[in-house]
Formats: structure tokens, sequence, C-alpha cells
């Protein structure tokens, strides 16, 4: 940053994500969830550098260069629905004619007519309309703009997909829509559909993340903080992590209680738990870091829902890492 000033924008991530699974990833704006993603697509700023490592099959995402994921990643064994489609959609272009370049790039489909067929097919596999298809990008409301954008990521029916926000815009029906076709694309069938793939959803969302998820890791302030599967955290015996559940009680469904005070500035962390100065349960203990045990980084995580005293700490056990620093 100007002044020679560093910021960590993501750190000490560490997750996997199965053929066949959803991990939904959480937290307020600003947490590092978008950076995350662009870390691993090779998408960061130039002064951006990341540490660690990000593994599809035999491939380390972060040590691949531009020319690599370029031509064997973006698109082929990772696809990216973005956070901000129309940004990503080429502007002086139609949404069909995008959609028929990207078929013939990704998927080998000859002929003028096949490929036109594919692109209405990508279409409405999204949920776009047909007579929008002919329209530019500036010509689309937002939420016609992240149904193209849907399309488009899903045409390649890459391995893994990393879907940021890609309900944003959608009312609750075409949310509802949206993720079960993204459920589809990730259980394939082993036939026609293909393999089973991985998806990693970044949303702010948490009932279509109820709707989608397997599992769920919540950020804050560039660090996940807990890390479980989906029907323990929306079920029972519910979040551990207070800002977890403090997200969750902010839903309108439940206590609809807003988690106090603000997130901290990821160029001014203090050398502890960054929740702590919003959090009830702090102690002089929260002025280390606390380190992630049984899939929750807290010195005082909250016990299961109807105990009474938190269970004795686990083993930690990570499977990757890494870091993003600007």
């Amino acid at each position: 940053m100007p002044g020679g000033r560093r910021i960590a924008a993501v750190s000490d991530a560490h997750f996997e994500v199965a053929a066949g699974e959803c991990l939904a990833l959480v937290g307020e704006s600003g947490c590092g969830k978008s950076v995350l993603a662009s870390a691993l697509l090779g998408l960061l700023p130039a002064n951006a550098q990341t540490a660690g490592s990000a593994h599809v099959g035999g491939l380390d995402l972060l040590a691949a260069d531009e020319r690599t994921l370029a031509r064997t990643v973006r698109g082929r064994t990772v696809g990216l629905v973005p956070q901000s489609p129309a940004a990503h959609l080429t502007p002086v272009r139609t949404v069909r004619s995008q959609l028929a370049e990207t078929v013939a790039a990704l998927t080998g489909t000859r002929g003028r007519a096949a490929v036109r067929d594919r692109a209405r097919q990508a279409a409405a596999r999204a949920a776009f309309p047909e007579d929008h298809l002919d329209r530019h990008p500036h010509q689309l409301s937002g939420g016609l703009a992240q149904r193209a954008a849907t399309a488009l990521a899903l045409i390649g029916d890459a391995p893994v997909l990393i879907a940021d926000e890609p309900t944003t815009g959608l009312d609750r029906d075409l949310v509802d829509r949206t993720v079960d076709e993204l459920r589809r694309h990730v259980d394939g069938s082993g036939g026609e559909d293909g393999p089973a793939r991985a998806l990693l959803m970044i949303t702010h969302d948490l009932a279509a993340a109820e709707r989608i998820a397997d599992r769920v890791a919540v950020m804050y302030a560039g660090r996940i903080v807990e890390l479980t599967d989906a029907p323990s955290f929306f079920g029972s015996p519910g979040p551990r992590h207070p800002y977890s559940r403090g997200l969750l009680q902010a839903l309108p469904d439940r206590a609809f209680t807003p988690v106090p005070g603000l997130p901290p500035e990821l160029g001014d962390l203090p050398d502890g738990c960054a929740f702590a100065p919003r959090c009830e349960r702090a102690s002089d203990a929260c002025a280390a870091l606390p380190a992630a045990t049984a899939g929750v980084a807290c010195h005082h995580p909250l016990p299961p829902a109807g105990a009474t005293a938190a269970p004795a700490p686990a083993a930690t056990s990570a499977t990757a890492s890494g870091d993003v620093r600007a």
C-alpha cells in the first residue's frame, strides 16, 4: 500500500472442498472472502503477494503462471461466478454472442446452429430469458447480469466452481432456483451431466447457504474462525464461535438481533482475537491469537445448544494453508 504499508487481507485459510460437496464461505463485507476467490484464480492486483498452496488435482493454483491459469484453469478447471457480473461481461457484445463464444471455447461444440443451441441451453440453465439474449450488458438489470454470469460460469462444467455472491439482485424464487441449479452442478450424475464437482460458494445469504451447503466456513477479519458441517451450524448444536452465533441470530427468522459494533480495519488488526472488542465473552486471554481447535478459533467458544458448559478442547487438524497480502 502507499508508504510501504502492508495489509494481511487473508491469513491462515485452511480448508478443502471435495467433489460432490458445497462449502459456503460466509462473513461480513470486507472480511476477505472475495480476495480469497481472486487469489485462487490469479486475479489479484499486481502488488498482492500470496503464500501457501491451493491444490486442484496435481496443480497448485497459487504457483501456476498466467499462461497456465488462462489456458487450463479459468473456466476449464475452476469456473467463476463473479461478484460484479456487469464488470466481467464484454460491454460491446450481446449476451448471446458471449455465451456462444464460451460454448465454442470450452465444450468443443462445432457448427453455428449447434453452438447457438448450446448457448440457449446455458441461458435456460441459469433462468436467463431467451428474449433478452440479444441485449448488451448495459441493457440488463443487476439480476439479469447475475444470471448471465452464472450461465457463462456453468458452461465449462469445471471440476471446481467458485460462486461469489451468485444470488445478488435476485428475488427469492430465483435465489432458490439458482442455488438448486448450483447444487445439481455439484452433484452431477456420473452420466450425461458428468461427475460430481466441488463448489465454493461465497455468500451473505445464509438462507441460500442453508439450502445448498454441506459445510460452512465463517470468515472474520481475514481469518476463518469456524468450520463445521451445515446441519450442525444451522440446526443443533449450532455455531460455537460468538461471531458465527451472532450472524445466525441476526436473521429475521431467528432473534433478529444485530451483531454489536463494527468489524475492524484490516490494516489495524489487534495482535489477538479481532472479534474481542465486539464480544461479550472476551477476557484477557483474547489478547493472544486463538488457535483453531475442533473447527473453532476462539478462546471461549460457546457450548453446544442445550449444554451448560463448553466441551474440552480437542486437537487441531488442517489440510491446506494460504495467506494473501497486499
